[in-house]
């Protein structure tokens, strides 16, 4: 990852997918030509000339939603994903437990949403009843605890240790953390293995004082990463007093760490059954939370955005339920900012041309489709036509940035552009092939709306070995990564 020369040109590489083979100068971070192959002779040329061999060249792709410092520890936390029933996890907690120190004992990725059992303190108990285990939902809007770890947060009392949405989040915080330098040499691990799936920036969601967190990252290491770090209401206020506006540079090297958008919440979550809809959930009929919670009161929400955008800080606004995102769309159509809404996952027909009107990105996870397929047909069943609704939502003029919401998907977008594509990951057919996308439409969303190369843009850039236009689903998703550029930087590859 060492630094370019003061200007590379990038030769015999082909512009985008489906592309001519062109000529790319970079210096100074940014690309200053593109130029056919064929006219070399013009002179464009740098210290240094790359020969690519005809491989694509193509925007450097995001993540534009993320929890990094989650993602980076749930890669060394125990894995979760897969397990079938509570009394699986419980198997598997048992198995993997060993002895221990006393420590928390964590875990990641348990997805209740459609088990026969469910999950509780007792089935912990009875596998490691005297150590500490704190397991995290792939939604991260729950958290399930033993007896013991219940004590340890001055839970004791309570009845199930199935903790969901805002105290599931006080609760983990509360839990004792990994030291931060440690946490940090994480990050920077899982920064570069982003790049190398041809990542050069993510939006930071992760819950905390992101900005100051980030603002101490820098000056540690460069990440390998663009980073956007998320503001969250308990910090807004402080961040206005610094005069802090999203897209500002701060840190060590402001040119990688801006500020983000103020992270807002209206509902919770499809798995957890507590994202906010106009329709009941099957079996909850009758019953407090039926049609699943209001996380922020609409006057509330309009209350925050008004002062975050008066201050320069656009909102970013999570919304999953239909009735959710009518909440969200509203609050913008009354503020009057741009922003965005974070998942977007089930819309009513009229909302769809909403976005488009009023200017607000959908920041969609395309591997929660696929993902969360089966949970949707049960808690959804009759409305999943108009759920991960990627292809109304384009055609309605809405602008989509890909996520993962890693941890809940893996941080790698070809993930997310191969589910756009394919709307299934598995033998099946695909879910509701209506709502697919085509491999530029993938690419676009992938890349923050970059569909071109062209000269004045960041050099922000990935080289692949596959045409995606080319590819067949297989390697669409494995899609192999020769090189990626941040800044005019190599932060994958060995040049």
């Amino acid at each position: 990852m060492a630094d370019n020369p003061s200007s590379l040109t990038l030769t015999r590489v082909r512009l985008g997918a489906g592309g001519p083979l062109v000529r790319v100068r970079v210096a100074g971070g940014r690309i200053t030509h593109v130029v056919a192959e064929s006219d070399a002779g013009s002179g464009v040329g740098g210290e240094r000339q790359l020969d690519l061999d005809g491989r694509v060249l193509i925007p450097g792709l995001w993540d534009a939603h993320v929890h990094l410092a989650e993602w980076a520890s749930a890669r060394h936390r125990l894995d979760l994903a897969g397990t079938s029933s509570a009394q699986a996890v419980a198997d598997l907690v048992r198995e993997r437990a060993g002895a221990g120190d006393g420590s928390v004992l964590y875990g990641y990725g348990f997805r209740d949403g459609l088990w026969a059992d469910a999950p509780d303190k007792a089935l912990l108990d009875a596998v490691l009843p005297d150590r500490p285990v704190a397991l995290v939902s792939a939604d991260l809007h729950a958290a399930w605890l033993n007896s013991a770890c219940l004590a340890l947060v001055g839970k004791g009392d309570h009845p199930t240790g199935l903790i969901r949405e805002h105290e599931a989040h006080e609760v983990l915080s509360a839990l004792p953390a990994a030291p931060a330098d440690v946490v940090d040499g994480w990050i920077e691990e899982a920064c570069r293995a982003a790049a190398a799936r041809g990542v050069t920036g993510v939006i930071d969601f992760q819950f905390g004082d992101t900005v100051v967190d980030w603002e101490r990252r820098s000056a540690q290491f460069r990440p390998a990463v663009r980073v956007s770090a998320a503001v969250y209401p308990s910090r807004l206020d402080a961040a206005i007093k610094r005069g802090l506006r999203t897209g500002d540079e701060v840190g060590a090297d402001g040119s990688l760490v801006q500020v983000g958008p103020l992270k807002l919440f209206t509902d919770g979550s499809l798995n957890t059954r507590t994202a906010l809809c106009r329709d009941p959930y099957p079996g909850l009929e009758g019953t407090d939370g039926a049609h699943g919670i209001e996380e922020t009161a609409p006057d509330e929400l309009v209350r925050l955005m008004r002062h975050a955008a008066a201050h320069g800080i656009e909102p970013a606004v999570h919304a999953i339920g239909d009735r959710a995102n009518t909440v969200a769309l509203d609050a913008f159509e009354t503020v009057r900012c741009r922003g965005r809404i974070e998942h977007a996952q089930l819309l009513s027909p009229q909302d769809l041309p909403r976005f488009a009107q009023l200017g607000v990105t959908a920041g969609v996870q395309p591997r929660h489709a696929t993902d969360d397929r089966d949970v949707a047909d049960r808690h959804w069943a009759g409305r999943t036509e108009r759920a991960f609704a990627y292809g109304d939502l384009l055609a309605a003029g809405a602008r989509l940035e890909f996520g993962s919401d890693a941890p809940v998907s893996p941080l790698d977008p070809w993930l997310a552009i191969a589910s756009a594509v394919r709307r299934t990951d598995d033998e099946r057919p695909a879910w509701h092939p209506e709502q697919r996308l085509s491999v530029p439409d993938a690419l676009v969303a992938a890349a923050r709306g970059r569909r071109l190369i062209r000269v004045g843009d960041p050099a922000d850039l990935v080289v692949v070995d596959v045409d995606p236009l080319d590819a067949d689903p297989d390697t669409l998703r494995a899609m192999p990564v020769h090189a990626t550029m941040t800044n005019g930087r190599w932060t994958h590859g060995t040049y």
